[in-house]
């Protein structure tokens, strides 16, 4: 029985360690986007990533999470084709949430982290270059 539970600690303190990012996408637009999440490991590049779909007025969505390590976010705003907006963001192992609003006119993502000092908001910028702000001063 005590090596069953030493297993079982290890394998909580693997996930725990680990652990996921959750996200949320909230539409406060009056219309309807096509949106496209990506995610990019920080050293090697490799995408960890991709989930395309679309978001109604008022619909908020919770799509699969990303891990909680080294990586960079991405969010692509389409209207119809056309690509309308990017954010970009980097997820750390201390990020612990990530909030998506979509509005007719911008796009913002809220990341959330372990300590107020370290969020971020990315709510501005030209829409091929990705742009960031800190906030928590």
């Amino acid at each position: 029985m005590a090596g069953l539970a030493g297993c079982l600690e290890g394998v909580r303190e693997h996930f725990s360690v680990q652990g996921v990012v959750t996200l949320e996408i909230v539409n406060e637009a009056d219309d309807s986007y096509n949106l496209r999440l990506e995610a990019h490991e920080s050293e090697t590049n490799r995408q960890t990533y991709d989930e395309s779909f679309t978001v109604t007025p008022g619909e908020r969505a919770m799509p699969q999470h990303l891990e909680r390590t080294d990586q960079r976010f991405r969010v692509i705003k389409f209207d119809g084709n056309e690509q309308e907006e990017i954010r970009e963001v980097s997820i750390t192992p201390e990020t612990r949430h990530v909030n998506v609003y979509v509005r007719d006119d911008d796009l913002v993502i809220d990341v959330h982290r372990g300590d107020d000092e370290g969020n971020t908001t990315v709510d501005d910028g030209p829409s091929e270059e990705p742009t960031g702000g800190e906030s928590g001063d």
